[in-house]
């Protein structure tokens, strides 16, 4: 508390001095007979080349903080695109720390060098049509190259990619990645919100998952039939509020359960298999060097933002929205611990968007491999794929005209679909 008062007391003080010193100032100033803005040449020649020795003590820290720091701290880019991007970004720095030395220069140059001078009177230069043209016309045209050139950059990351290239689909969620590859036919089967459970939180689209969803929407302990018994239990008082919020869920299932049925309907059971080779992956992101990848973003809740640092690639994950883009790692991490000398590094994919309070912990290790260990770990997923992991017991596809009524998981393992 002490402390507190005499920090208080400090305060007080220093504005008072402050302020006395001011009056002082105006008194000085009333017994040399001058007015507060009458500057006297002397003042005006001191701050001119005060301006001047600014001038070289703010590029003499700015040369010294480039030279100890470097003038951006990303690293080397460790994919193909990531070094065109770098040379961009340069090209940038370039133009802006030559605008910023030329603009700079001749801001403190000029202050120092025309400070006013008693009897010389000021040039009054209104405009100019060639200075009008001139720092009109060379910024645009810098602009355009700048464009121009982010644009071709742009295009190549989001262009459509080659059958070879690996598909990889990036699932987002509050606060946590989820990787789902394409398996051995390299095509990511489909998906749909409406069949989101514990067993199938991608939501992917085949026969099995779709006759889970309706048993849980319509069976499960949140399902319609639940609902329907508690309201219609006349030893349960409700709160009309709760009521109401009952009948408001009891409402949006039936919705949901419909629209389930029509997808049933829909559904052709020899797509199945575009989802059954495919496999996910948590924690750790694996990618094979030199091999191109197409990402596929989904976000389940909140606007998030893939952000792999190293190489040179975001791009944001909107519900209800597939974003893409694709880039060709060519730095094993390995290498990049080498060239590093840091045992423990490795690549990191971020969330570059505050997606809420947890936002810090939402990272997924990147490791990038040779290709012949790539390769082995490709073949042990093998057995790891959807169908493997989640519906070990569900049948194979059938065809168009075979039922499609088998359900294979338990309801008190699944959730309630998502909204």
């Amino acid at each position: 508390m002490a402390s507190k008062l005499i920090a208080l007391i400090v305060i007080v003080l220093g504005v008072i001095a402050i302020a006395q010193l001011v009056r002082v100032y105006e008194l000085s100033s009333k017994l040399r007979k001058r007015q507060e803005h009458e500057i006297s040449t002397r003042d005006n020649d001191f701050n001119a080349k005060l301006m001047f020795v600014f001038l070289v003590l703010f590029y003499i820290g700015f040369i010294y903080l480039l030279v100890k720091y470097g003038y951006t701290g990303r690293g080397i880019a460790a994919s193909v695109h990531g070094k065109d991007i770098d040379w961009l970004l340069d090209l940038n720095f370039f133009i802006i720390i030559g605008a910023f030395f030329l603009t700079n220069t001749l801001l403190f140059w000029f202050s120092y060098k025309y400070a006013r001078k008693a009897g010389v009177k000021a040039l009054y230069f209104p405009h100019n049509n060639k200075l009008e043209m001139l720092w009109t016309v060379v910024p645009a045209a810098v602009l355009a190259v700048i464009i121009i050139l982010g644009l071709k950059s742009w295009n190549e990351i989001t262009g459509a990619p080659d059958k070879e290239t690996i598909r990889v689909e990036l699932f987002s969620k509050q606060f946590d990645w989820t990787a789902r590859y394409s398996g051995s036919d390299n095509v990511l089967g489909k998906f749909d919100y409406k069949l989101t459970t514990d067993k199938n939180e991608l939501a992917l689209v085949t026969t099995e998952t779709i006759d889970s969803a309706i048993y849980v929407m319509e069976n499960g302990p949140t399902g319609i039939k639940a609902i329907e018994t508690k309201l219609n239990d006349r030893n349960i008082i409700f709160v009309p509020e709760d009521k109401e919020k009952m009948e408001n869920d009891l409402y949006r299932k039936e919705r949901l359960i419909r629209l389930l049925y029509q997808m049933k309907e829909r559904h052709d059971a020899k797509a199945d298999v575009r989802v059954w080779d495919d496999f996910i992956q948590k924690d750790t992101l694996f990618l094979c060097v030199n091999k191109e990848y197409e990402f596929n973003f989904r976000s389940k809740d909140v606007i998030h933002s893939a952000h792999f640092p190293y190489f040179r690639a975001q791009m944001n994950t909107v519900p209800g929205l597939t974003t893409r883009f694709k880039f060709i790692p060519d730095v094993t991490t390995k290498e990049m611990r080498k060239n590093k000398k840091d045992n423990k590094f490795n690549f990191i994919l971020l969330c570059n968007k505050i997606c809420g309070g947890s936002h810090y912990k939402m990272k997924m290790i990147v490791v990038v491999l040779p290709e012949s260990e790539y390769k082995v770990w490709l073949k042990a997923k093998q057995k790891q794929t959807f169908k493997d992991m989640y519906f070990a017991t569900a049948a194979a596809p059938v065809s168009p005209a075979a039922p499609a009524d088998t359900l294979n998981v338990a309801v008190d393992a699944m959730a309630a679909p998502a909204n």
